[in-house]
């Protein structure tokens, strides 16, 4: 192998010319090669990726990576942390004997570093609480989100209107049930007078959904005070960007609450942040991980959202990567739109798991120095491979990357330190406060209520005034057609008219 070509041709295909964050060093034949960089330019990372890999290969230290050399650049993360163990990087790592001569191998310096990091909520866990309200998610993707047909699609914008019309503020889950029930029972005649009938069998089947997605503690999430996605993109006084950790290890049986937050946070980060097409460097770092959560579950109207999201949002200057296990667990068209691959090793236990390394392995650029879908099978842990977009949009080659040792603590906090970095945090008092102001769901009950303590007597008046109104005014109309459909009054009637036609 002409070791001196792979290295010409990997330090071309690495050296930019803007800034770029390094994740290690380029391997050939098992063993790094000293100051033979895999860097990824920033001006890039808003044209999405994917990181791959069987348990255990290092997936997790990767994204941690990736995550202190955007912190240290002044890029935000946002890390959706499905396990658990994502939370050390808020803590001081510890240089070891094995962490300095993993690093002598690549010539690259380890310091042991903090980074600032917000925890997140959407669950029973403590953290900042992140919520939105029905309103903000609108007819069109909440009846994506239910799985709703055409016709209860259209019943749930009637319901929108309906409460846009009438001043009912949809916050929580709870105001667009009790809107539901409404149109249902007591409201359905003034409903179809104003805006047409409504199928009791569609107001019901969206019920259970809502009810499903009850039951997944959605209630949680839905309501006040809505987050703000700009406190997701804040600085410390030292200039380092926040890593926020959302706490998802209790959400791994709800895979609707979970596409549900991140369909409601993708469309509010689109319809928020200006348009700002190829800049430096990205506003924002989604961080997905067991991407194959959200994928498996969701419907097509579902998947065709994101899938039409991850296209456009990379224009706002916010860079999406997924994590899975491995890389068919993206559908195609997302798959499609990811211009970095980091690829940790997959293992080939079963003929379906040989021909998904198959598959892998030609998401790849072709390469002489490596078989991909030998190698695959190969990597060590915290080994990848490796390929990124250059500055112009074009892949990079294909390396093994040794890749960096975190900076920072390379296990969990302890439930004192969360506790502690949640009551030291800037956002604990705006967000998690109760709050339940009056909204539809009160309103109607009121409604209902004045209604019902005034309904008897309105039935009295109506049986005294308006009943005997009716009885004589169904009597004089018998009469009339009486008189009018008898024998005498026709003839009389022809009789004039024949006198007529004749003059």
């Amino acid at each position: 192998m002409d070791i001196e070509k792979f290295k010409l041709q990997i330090k071309e295909g690495y050296t930019f010319k803007t800034d770029f964050i390094t994740i290690g060093g380029a391997m050939i034949e098992n063993a790094p090669v000293a100051d033979l960089f895999i860097n990824i330019p920033l001006k890039t990372l808003n044209r999405h990726g994917l990181i791959a890999g069987a348990t255990g290969t290092g997936k997790t230290k990767t994204i941690q990576v990736l995550s202190e050399q955007l912190s240290n650049k002044g890029i935000p993360v946002l890390m959706m942390d499905i396990k658990g163990d994502f939370s050390g990087i808020a803590q001081q790592g510890v240089k070891t004997a094995f962490i300095e001569e993993r690093h002598a191998k690549m010539n690259l310096p380890f310091e042991p570093k903090a980074f600032p990091v917000e925890l997140l909520t959407i669950s029973k866990q403590n953290g900042v609480r992140l919520r939105a309200t029905i309103s903000e998610f609108g007819p069109v993707l909440l009846s994506r989100i239910l799985d709703l047909n055409d016709t209860q699609s259209g019943v749930m914008s009637l319901i929108f209107k309906y409460c846009d019309d009438h001043q009912l503020p949809l916050l929580d889950l709870k105001d667009l049930k009790k809107v539901i029930q409404f149109i249902t029972n007591e409201g359905k005649e003034a409903i179809e007078k104003e805006y047409g009938r409504v199928s009791t069998a569609s107001t019901g089947a969206i019920l259970r959904k809502l009810i499903e997605l009850e039951q997944q503690d959605a209630d949680l999430f839905f309501g006040e005070t809505s987050f703000d996605i700009k406190d997701l993109m804040r600085i410390d006084e030292n200039g380092k960007a926040y890593v926020n950790i959302l706490r998802l290890n209790d959400i791994q049986d709800k895979p609707k609450l979970f596409s549900t937050f991140m369909l409601c946070l993708l469309a509010e980060v689109y319809n928020t942040m200006p348009e700002q097409g190829d800049s430096g460097q990205p506003e924002l770092v989604i961080f997905i991980d067991e991407a194959h959560l959200i994928f498996k579950e969701a419907s097509k109207a579902l998947l065709d959202q994101i899938e039409t999201i991850v296209k456009l949002i990379r224009s706002k200057g916010i860079g999406l990567y997924f994590i899975t296990q491995n890389p068919t667990d993206v559908p195609d068209g997302v798959l499609a739109q990811l211009g970095l691959k980091i690829q940790h090793a997959l293992r080939a236990f079963t003929d379906k798991d040989r021909k998904a390394i198959k598959l892998a392995s030609e998401n790849f650029p072709t390469t002489e120095f490596y078989k991909t879908n030998e190698i695959i099978t190969q990597l060590g842990t915290g080994e990848a491979l490796v390929t990124v977009l250059n500055e112009k949009g074009i892949p990079t080659p294909l390396a093994v990357c040794m890749i960096l040792a975190p900076m920072s603590r390379m296990d969990v906090l302890s439930p004192t330190e969360i506790e502690g970095l949640i009551e030291k945090s800037d956002l604990k008092n705006k967000y998690n406060s109760v709050v339940d102001r009056e909204s539809a769901y009160e309103i109607l009950n009121r409604k209902l209520t004045i209604e019902k303590t005034t309904e008897p007597a309105v039935i009295k008046e109506s049986k005294t005034n308006t009943a005997p109104k009716k009885k004589e005014e169904s009597y004089f109309t018998k009469q009339v057609i009486k008189v009018l459909t008898s024998a005498t009054f026709i003839r009389g009637a022809f009789g004039v008219l024949t006198k007529i036609f004749k003059k």
